[in-house]
Order: structure tokens, then sequence, then C-alpha cells
């Protein structure tokens, strides 16, 4: 009867054995989750810190109102080093100030590049406008009286009533609402006025359509004429007092 039950259980006790054996060289499969470490705090220990800190920012924030968002640090650190190590510059300074110049030319123009299109799309449909003719340098001019009295030259000083607007109408100066011409040197104002007022005999008034190159360029005027605008004068010459 024992030899029965013996050989009845040791069937059943191998199954368990291998059973534990399988539990045993099972593989388990652990999930981690990787916790990303958080920034030191930075520990400003003396004025030169803090300062230092605050230049960078400061220069940084002013850069990018101007359209600049990133640099290459590497030689920005770089040439502050050599700057303070009195070290050759890598660029000589003319050249230095031409790479900046021509930097945030080409970010300006990137920034505003929609006034520029609407510039350029108005000025080549304008220049199709009856009446309008378009000089070599681009400025286009319309003549609305014609007068019969002398030119000026570009180093006279003349006197003018004119009204300006820009390409949506809005209009940022006028001596008519003053009720005050403006006696001015041609050789100290925009490009645009300088050569369209030599086109005109006194008593003439013309409108004149310039393209932002002869204006204020990309840099504008103020509050009132943004960037790369090309504006619309109005121009009323009443006297040449000349040179």
């Amino acid at each position: 009867m024992k030899q029965t039950i013996l050989t009845l259980m040791l069937p059943f006790c191998a199954l368990a054995l291998n059973a534990q054996t399988k539990a045993k060289t099972t593989t388990v499969k652990k999930t981690t989750t990787t916790v990303k470490k958080a920034a030191p705090a930075v520990i400003f220990k003396s004025t030169l810190d803090s300062a230092s800190y605050a230049f960078g920012n400061t220069m940084a924030t002013s850069m990018k109102n101007d359209g600049l968002n990133s640099l290459n640090y590497d030689l920005l650190i770089r040439g502050l080093k050599d700057a303070f190590a009195n070290a050759k510059p890598l660029i000589q300074q003319e050249k230095s100030q031409e790479a900046i110049n021509n930097l945030f030319v080409s970010v300006s123009k990137q920034k505003f590049a929609p006034a520029i299109a609407e510039g350029k799309s108005f000025l080549e449909k304008n220049k199709l406008q009856t009446g309008v003719q378009t000089t070599s340098s681009g400025l286009q001019y319309q003549v609305i009286t014609r007068g019969t009295g002398i030119r000026p030259t570009a180093t006279d000083t003349v006197l003018v009533n004119y009204k300006g607007t820009l390409l949506n109408g809005t209009q940022f100066d006028s001596s008519y609402d003053r009720n005050e011409p403006l006696s001015l040197p041609l050789s100290g104002v925009i490009p645009g006025w300088t050569e369209g007022v030599q086109l005109m005999q006194t008593g003439s008034k013309y409108k004149f359509f310039i393209p932002y190159q002869l204006g204020y360029g990309q840099r504008g005027a103020g509050a009132n004429i943004p960037p790369y605008s090309t504006l619309i004068f109005e121009i009323e010459l009443l006297k040449v007092n000349g040179k």
C-alpha cells in the first residue's frame, strides 16, 4: 500500500519541482522611468557675476527686439575674451562693423518682407497709370500742376507745402494742416525729395511715389513711418531761396 502511494505521488512531485524551476527562470521585465535633473540654481557670488549676466541678457534682449534670434555663442565668447585679453581680432574693425550691419539688414528684410513686397507690387502697378513717370532711380511722379518758375538745384533751400501718406492712406505729416509752409535745404532731406523737387518749377505741384530705398529705408522714421515703407508725397514748390 505504501509502495502504491509513493508511486502515485512521484509524478506530482516531479510536476511541482518542474513548475518551481520555471518560475525561478522566468525573466521579469522592470519598467524604468528617466527623471530629468533640474538645472542647478545659478548663484551670483559677486557684483561682477550679476553684472556679467546682466550684460549678456540686456544685449541679447536688445538684439532680439531688432529681430535677431540667435548667435554663434562660441564665437561670441571668443570675441569677448580676445577683446579683454587685448588679442589681435580675427576680423578687422571695418569688416566687423560691415558684418554686423549685413546681419541686421538680412534679419530686418526677413522681418519686414510683407512691407517690402507690398511696396514693390504697388510701384509695379502704379507705373502703368496714366501720367505717372518713372526715373532711373525708381522714383515715380505725377504732375498735378505745372509751374513756370525756376527749378532748384540740390544745394538750394526751398519753401514748400506738402502732405505725406503711407500706402494704406495713413497721413503722417502735412504742412497744410499746420497752415505753415516749410523751408528746407534739398541736401538735408530723403533722396526721393532731393531728386524729385529738382524736377519741379516754382509754382508746380507734383505727386511723388517714393520706394523705401529713396525714403527712410530699413529704419523708418519715428513711430509713424515703419521700416521699408513706400511713401506718397504731394509737394507744392512755392519758392526757391537759393543756396
